[in-house]
C-alpha cells in the first residue's frame, strides 16, 4: 500500500467507546484527542493507524498483549487523561441535559483487581488456547500475563483449556466464565458440546481435580465441591451461575460507601434492582431493607443469605419487573409508612419510569447507581424537573483501561 492512498487525520476527540474521532465522522482505534495519525479509511473506520504526531497524554502500554488483545481500549493513554475522560463523559451527559453538579473524585480500581471475566477458549490442533478476541476480530490472543484479572482468575486459565478439551466442538469456541468466590472458582461454560453422560463423568473429575467450587454447563450444574459465596457485608450469599456482581471489590467498595453515605439515617430503605443484594444486604445492618429484582433465583439467593446471617435488620424481598410495573407510590408508602431512601440501580437502559414513580411519591433520598452516563442524565433531569438537586456524583472507573463508566448518585428533594 503506497503512502497516496493513506489518510491522514487529526483526532478531535475520543467517542463512547473510547475510539478517537476526526471529520469526518472517521472513527480510529487506540489514538488521543490532538493526535495527527495516518492509515487506510474503510469507510468511517482507519485501519492500519501510524502516530505521526504524538499526543502528551500517550504511554506505553502496561501490558504486553495490549496490541493484539482486545480486552482493554484505553491502555495507550495516562491514568490522569482516562480519569478526566471519564469524569467528563458524564458530565457532558449531565450538561446535555442542561444539569450541573459537583463531581468527587474519580474512584479507580487497581490493576489485578477484576475478580470475573468471560474467557473464548478454543480446541486446537494440538490442544487449547484460552484468551479474549482481539480488537473487532474472532481471533483469540492468549493473555499469561494479563495486567487486568485477579491473579486467582489468570490461574484458572489452564482449567479454562481443560474444559475445551473436554467438551468443546473443533467449530466453536468455548465462552467461560470465571468468578472468584470467598470460596474458590465459579465457572459457567456456554457454547459447549451437549451434556451427555460420558461429558459428565469427565466434568466431573475435572472439577474435582481443580477444586472448582461450582460448574455450570450452559444452565445445568455440573459439579459443586461446595458453594461459591460472595459476601454484601455481614451476609454470605450464592449466586446464581452467571448472575451479575461488580467487576471489582475495590469498585464495589466505592458505590457501597457512595450508598451509605446518602442513606445514612435512614430507617427504611427500598433497594430496586437489588440483585442478590449487593446493596440490600450491607444496608440492613443500619436499616430495614425491601429489596425488589426482577429475576426470581436472584431474590431467593438475597433472601437466603439474609435469613443465614446475624445481626441484621428485617429485610423483606419481591420479584418484579420494574421495566413493566414498576413501584407505584402506594407501594413506596405502604401504609403510610413511608420510605426515607430509594437505592436504584437499573441496567444500562436506566429506569425510566420508576424514576417517575419515585418523583411523584417524593421519596426524600435517592442514591442512584448507572452504568450508563446517557441513561443516568436522562433520568437525572426527570428528577431535577420533580423537585429534586442532584447533590453531587462519585464517577467509580472499576472496568480500568475500557471506555466503561460507572458512578453513584444523591439526590435530594428539595421541598
Amino acid at each position: 500500500m503506497t503512502d497516496a492512498a493513506r489518510t491522514t487525520a487529526t483526532i478531535n476527540r475520543l467517542g463512547h467507546q473510547g475510539d478517537g474521532m476526526a471529520d469526518g465522522p472517521l472513527f480510529a482505534p487506540r489514538t488521543l484527542p490532538g493526535e495527527v495519525v495516518c492509515g487506510i479509511a474503510d469507510g468511517s473506520r482507519l485501519t492500519q493507524i501510524r502516530i505521526e504526531t504524538p499526543s502528551e497524554h500517550r504511554v506505553q502500554p502496561a501490558c504486553r498483549h495490549y496490541k493484539a488483545c482486545g480486552g482493554c481500549q484505553l491502555q495507550h493513554a495516562s491514568d490522569a487523561f482516562v480519569a478526566k475522560w471519564k469524569t467528563d463523559v458524564v458530565r457532558n451527559a449531565l450538561l446535555a441535559q442542561g444539569l450541573e453538579t459537583e463531581f468527587r473524585p474519580i474512584h479507580t480500581s487497581p490493576s489485578h483487581s477484576r475478580r470475573r471475566a468471560t474467557l473464548a477458549v478454543r480446541r486446537t490442533k494440538k490442544g487449547a488456547m484460552a484468551g479474549f478476541y482481539g480488537q473487532g476480530s474472532d481471533v483469540i490472543t492468549e493473555i499469561p500475563d494479563c495486567q487486568l484479572l485477579e491473579p486467582e482468575l489468570l490461574a484458572a486459565v489452564p482449567v479454562a483449556e481443560a474444559l475445551a478439551l473436554a467438551g468443546a466442538s473443533r467449530k466453536a469456541p468455548l465462552a467461560v466464565t470465571l468468578t472468584t468466590s470467598d470460596d474458590g472458582l465459579d465457572m459457567l461454560v456456554r457454547n459447549g458440546k451437549p451434556l451427555d453422560g460420558p461429558l459428565r463423568i469427565e466434568l466431573a473429575k475435572l472439577a474435582e481435580k481443580y477444586r472448582i467450587a461450582r460448574l455450570t454447563w450452559e444452565d445445568e450444574p455440573v459439579a459443586m465441591e461446595q458453594p461459591p459465596m460472595q459476601s454484601f457485608g455481614a451476609a454470605k450469599v450464592c449466586p446464581p451461575p452467571g448472575a451479575f456482581l461488580q467487576a471489582t471489590r475495590e469498585g464495589e467498595a466505592a458505590l457501597l460507601d457512595a450508598v451509605r453515605e446518602i442513606t445514612t439515617g435512614a430507617k427504611r430503605v427500598v433497594d430496586l434492582f437489588a440483585g442478590c443484594g449487593t446493596f440490600s444486604l450491607p444496608l440492613a445492618q443500619a436499616a430495614e431493607v425491601h429489596a425488589v429484582e426482577g429475576e426470581r433465583v436472584m431474590v431467593k439467593a438475597l433472601d437466603t443469605g439474609w435469613r443465614k446471617a446475624k445481626g441484621l435488620k428485617k429485610v423483606t424481598t419481591e420479584t418484579r419487573d420494574l421495566f413493566r410495573n414498576p413501584l407505584l407510590p402506594e407501594d413506596l408508602n405502604p401504609f403510610g409508612a413511608a420510605f426515607d431512601a430509594a437505592v436504584i440501580d437499573p441496567p444500562r437502559a436506566g429506569a425510566e419510569a420508576q424514576v417517575a414513580q419515585l418523583a411523584k411519591a417524593r421519596t426524600p433520598l435517592i442514591a442512584y447507581v448507572s452504568c450508563n452516563a446517557v441513561s443516568f442524565a436522562r433520568d437525572a433531569r426527570a428528577l431535577v424537573e420533580a423537585g429534586y438537586a442532584l447533590d453531587w456524583v462519585q464517577v467509580v472507573d472499576q472496568f480500568r483501561w475500557s471506555a466503561h463508566t460507572e458512578l453513584a448518585a444523591k439526590f435530594t428533594l428539595k421541598d
